[in-house]
């Protein structure tokens, strides 16, 4: 007997920024898993259901409880905020069931917070442009640099997810003198805070501003290249079309 597991990007937060295909997938479920935040995010809207949440580096953890709950013969999914793709659970929820002959892998998309954060600014990812994390608990700083170091140096908008922690303080300004290789302290970069959760605001700025700025593991950062620009308040990366 194959078993369905649901991979679901349940968006940046709130209720509105979730896809129809994603609360249809969590509304047939018995069983809902995820990291005690994201659970917390959507508690109210599925309390019928069996929601069950573990802490921090238990990703592994989770993909497990999420298999012997299917076993049980429970229709059941795992959550990440934004999309399960975009560093999320999809990958490693993939590997741990492997080796798993009776499980199907369901991954259901979500709205990451490049493109949440986005639409607050204005239009920065409407040309060419990357993601690039800056945590290094599972990828090293050195990787992490030559990205960042390629990516300024195509020209690229650059999105950074995890920008700073507590371990990490100074890890958006590393990254920022980096960027700044390639590109122009004026370059037009901008900050959202908390997307779709209490407390979002939105900052437009320049790359060489933003070197000094205090963010945190609940911000996205946007740097634009060469051709972004502000207009009327709001950061826009032109395709190329003429105006």
């Amino acid at each position: 007997m194959k078993h369905t597991i649901y991979v679901v990007g349940i968006g940046p937060g709130k209720q509105a920024g979730m896809t129809l295909e994603a609360q249809r997938v969590l509304e047939q479920c018995d069983c809902i898993v995820g990291y005690n935040t994201y659970i917390k995010l959507i508690e109210n809207q599925f309390s019928h259901k069996e929601l069950l949440m573990t802490g921090m580096k238990k990703e592994v953890d989770r993909c497990r409880l999420v298999l012997e709950k299917a076993r049980e013969g429970k229709t059941t999914a795992i959550i990440s905020s934004g999309d399960a793709g975009v560093y999320g659970m999809a990958g490693i929820m993939h590997e741990v069931a492997a080796e798993c002959d009776d499980v199907d892998i369901v991954v259901v998309a979500g709205v990451t917070a490049a493109c949440s954060g986005a639409a607050l600014l204005g239009a920065p990812l409407v040309s060419d442009f990357c993601l690039i994390s800056l945590s290094d608990l599972l990828t090293p700083w050195e990787t992490i640099e030559n990205r960042l170091d390629c990516a300024a140096a195509g020209d690229f908008v650059i999105c950074l997810y995890n920008p700073s922690s507590k371990k990490r303080a100074d890890y958006l300004q590393k990254a920022c003198d980096i960027i700044l290789r390639h590109q122009s302290a004026q370059t037009p970069a901008g900050v959202v805070h908390h997307i779709g959760r209490e407390g979002e605001t939105t900052e437009i700025t320049t790359l060489g501003h933003l070197r000094k700025m205090q963010v945190d593991m609940f911000s996205t950062v946007f740097i634009g290249n060469s051709q972004t620009k502000i207009l009327n308040g709001k950061l826009v990366t032109p395709r190329g079309y003429t105006v």
